[in-house]
C-alpha cells in the first residue's frame, strides 16, 4: 500500500471519527436541551429569544454596511457624471479650436466616464433595490421579535399565576387536612382541661361547704 493511500485512509478515518463525535455531541446537546426544557421551558424560551436578538443585531449591522455601500456608489456615480460632462465640454472646446489630438483624448475620457457612470448607475439601482428588500425583512424581523417578547411575557405571567396557585393550594390543602386536625385536637384538649378545672372547683366547693356544715352542727350540740 502506497504512502498516499495510507494518508488518504488515515484522513478518511479521522473525518469519520470527527463526524461520529459531532453526531454524538449534537445528540447530547439535544438531549440536554430536551431535559432542560422539561425542567424550565421559560429558560429555554429566553435562550431562544437571545439568539433571535443576536441574529437581528447581525442583520442591522449588514444594513449599515449596505447603507454605506449605497452612499459610496452614489458618490462614485455623481463624480463619474461630472467628469464625463467636464470632458465633453473640453472636447467641444478642442474641436472648435482645431486641436484634434486634444479632442481625441477628451472624447476618449468622456466615453470612459460615461461608461463608468452607466455601470455605477446600474449598481446603485441594484443596491437600492436590495437595500429596500433588506429593510422590509429587517422590519418584519423586529416585529416578529417584539411579538415573541410579548408572547414570552404572557407565558411568564401564566407561569407566575400557576406557581402562585400551586403554592397557595399547598398551604390551603395543608390547612384543610392536618392543620384542621391539629386544631380539633387542641380544642378537644382544652375542653377536657376546662372540664377538669370545673370539676376541681366544684369538688373543692363541696368539700368546703360540708366542712362548714360539720362545724356548725358541732357548735349547736
Amino acid at each position: 500500500m502506497g504512502g498516499a493511500t495510507k494518508t488518504l485512509l488515515k484522513e478518511w478515518r479521522t473525518v469519520g471519527l470527527l463526524s461520529r463525535m459531532k453526531t454524538m455531541i449534537a445528540a447530547d446537546i439535544h438531549e440536554w436541551l430536551d431535559e432542560k426544557e422539561k425542567k424550565n421551558p421559560i429558560a429555554v424560551l429566553n435562550e431562544y429569544l437571545r439568539q433571535c436578538e443576536q441574529e437581528v443585531e447581525k442583520v442591522r449591522k449588514l444594513l449599515e454596511r449596505q447603507y454605506l455601500l449605497k452612499e459610496q456608489f452614489t458618490r462614485e456615480y455623481r463624480e463619474a457624471v461630472q467628469l464625463a460632462e467636464k470632458r465633453k465640454k473640453q472636447a467641444d472646446i478642442a474641436s472648435k479650436a482645431g486641436e484634434s489630438e486634444l479632442f481625441a483624448f477628451a472624447s476618449h475620457e468622456q466615453m470612459q466616464y460615461e461608461e463608468r457612470a452607466a455601470r455605477l448607475k446600474q449598481l446603485l439601482d441594484q443596491t437600492s433595490e436590495q437595500l429596500l428588500e433588506l429593510e422590509k425583512k429587517y422590519e418584519q424581523m423586529k416585529h416578529q421579535l417584539k411579538d415573541m417578547h410579548m408572547r414570552r411575557m404572557e407565558l411568564m405571567g401564566r407561569e407566575n399565576i400557576a406557581r402562585a396557585h400551586y403554592r397557595m393550594n399547598r398551604v390551603l390543602d395543608g390547612y384543610t387536612s392536618p392543620t384542621l386536625s391539629a386544631f380539633a385536637d387542641t380544642e378537644s384538649y382544652l375542653e377536657r382541661l376546662e372540664q377538669q378545672v370545673q370539676s376541681d372547683y366544684y369538688r373543692h366547693t363541696i368539700d368546703a361547704r360540708i366542712a362548714e356544715l360539720e362545724k356548725r352542727l358541732q357548735q349547736e350540740q
